[in-house]
């Protein structure tokens, strides 16, 4: 069992920078490969990006690549996502997920466990 907990959302303006963090805790988290997804109101939950165990191999949605940026620590257990340049379509609910698999996966149904998800808001 891997327990997952996001924090560093909020309310922001077109073109500002957000740092969102996720903190893993259970069972041996930095051997899970990582993942960030978002659901915006009315929309399906989609992938942003994803991370593998080591942190050596990254993949980013066309949508926020150039802009998002993901990283861990796992001596801290801990998964980043970096935002700059935010958009008013990137208001959504952001859930931090993690998989067994080793890889970088960007279908929601790989992933094992579930954050409860933060919310951020870009006001244009």
């Amino acid at each position: 069992q891997v327990q997952l907990v996001e924090s560093g959302g909020g309310l922001v303006q077109t073109g500002d920078s957000l740092r969102l963090s996720c903190a893993a805790s259970g069972r041996t988290p930095s051997m899970y490969s990582m993942g960030w997804f978002r659901q915006a109101p009315g929309k399906e939950r989609e992938f942003v990006t994803a991370i593998n165990w080591s942190g050596d191999s990254t993949y980013y949605a066309d949508s926020v690549k150039g802009r998002f940026t993901i990283s861990r620590d796992n001596g801290k257990n801990a998964v980043y996502l970096q935002m700059n340049s935010l958009k008013f379509e990137d208001t959504a609910v952001y859930y931090c997920a993690a998989s067994g698999r080793r890889g970088t996966f960007t279908r929601a149904e790989v992933y094992d466990y579930w954050g409860q998800g933060t919310q951020v808001t870009v006001s244009s």
